[in-house]
């Protein structure tokens, strides 16, 4: 799968041997130092140094399943492959290793692997290894540009944006900008790419006027009809909550006992009017007192 060594892995088996202790287990590992440093600058940086004659190194950081499999692949030039999605995560994790151990030919078998996955599979990344990756890596990362040009082909050629996808762009702005700068490295014709500024006819029609004239009647309508629905529950409901103020009922009653009260002082009155105009009678001139007539007034005279 990798590139061939530039030396037989037999002339790489050199008698010289150093113990690596991986993970917080530190899980010990015997390794030939002539092979591991001939694929490895970092390992070459630690066991070549003039001033290191130790053959001990530790790597307290690292997962024991990502070495395992380096491991294999430094001895047999091949890695495991993929049966399904889930499987990805131990070549992710390889992937991210290969790099910090600065080795070219396993950066390029572990970027050929989740390629091909992906591809005979007809799927494109997710958005959880996206940013696992994203986070881990460079700028310049070739795991990191595989995964954003694929993200970004599924963007152009599928219908809408995924809602999780929208989410994470809006929050991570130089995921989105990468994304942008992919399509354009594509260097589409201009003939394909549509162009907003062209009349409908010739580009893509951004209103259809009669379907947002409905839309927009039919929205009207059903407001007017709701606020109609709340105006008649609004006076069915003040109808049913009116209640006769107790303060509207003891002035009704009092007034009523008023109203009472002046008939009976109306009769009083009337009664005591009438009693009057009887003993009024007795004085009028139709009764003269000492038995006079009215003919023995006599004569009033100057």
């Amino acid at each position: 799968m990798s590139a061939a060594p530039e030396k037989p892995l037999n002339e790489l088996l050199s008698r010289s041997m150093v113990d690596i202790y991986v993970g917080t287990e530190n899980t010990h590992w015997i390794l030939h130092e002539k092979l591991l440093c001939h694929h490895s600058p970092f390992f070459r940086r630690i066991f070549y140094a003039k001033n290191n004659s130790s053959k001990t190194f530790g790597l307290p950081d690292e997962e024991d399943a990502p070495f395992k499999t380096f491991i294999g692949w430094l001895y047999s030039s091949s890695l495991p492959v993929p049966r399904e999605e889930s499987d990805l995560g131990l070549m992710f994790d390889l992937y991210l290793m290969a790099e910090k151990f600065q080795i070219p030919n396993l950066v390029a078998d572990v970027l050929q692997v989740v390629r091909e996955w992906y591809k005979y599979s007809d799927t494109y990344p997710g958005l959880r290894r996206v940013q696992y990756v994203y986070a881990n890596t460079e700028e310049g990362s070739p795991m990191r540009h595989m995964l954003v040009h694929a993200v970004a082909r599924m963007m152009v050629i599928e219908k809408g944006i995924p809602a999780h996808w929208d989410k994470a762009l809006r929050k991570n702005g130089q995921l989105a900008v990468d994304i942008i700068k992919a399509i354009q490295d594509w260097r589409l014709d201009e003939e394909v790419v549509p162009d907003a500024r062209d009349e409908p006819e010739d580009a893509e029609e951004l209103v259809d006027v009669e379907a947002e004239t409905e839309k927009l009647d039919a929205e009207v309508e059903k407001e007017i009809e709701a606020g109609a629905d709340e105006a008649d529950e609004a006076e069915d409901d003040s109808e049913a909550t009116v209640v006769d103020s107790p303060t509207n009922s003891k002035r009704e009653q009092q007034a009523q006992k008023e109203e009472k009260k002046a008939g009976k002082t109306s009769s009083d009155a009337k009664g005591k009017a009438n009693d009057f105009t009887n003993d009024f009678k007795k004085f009028s001139l139709a009764e003269v007192p000492n038995g006079l007539a009215g003919a023995d007034y006599g004569t009033l005279r100057a």
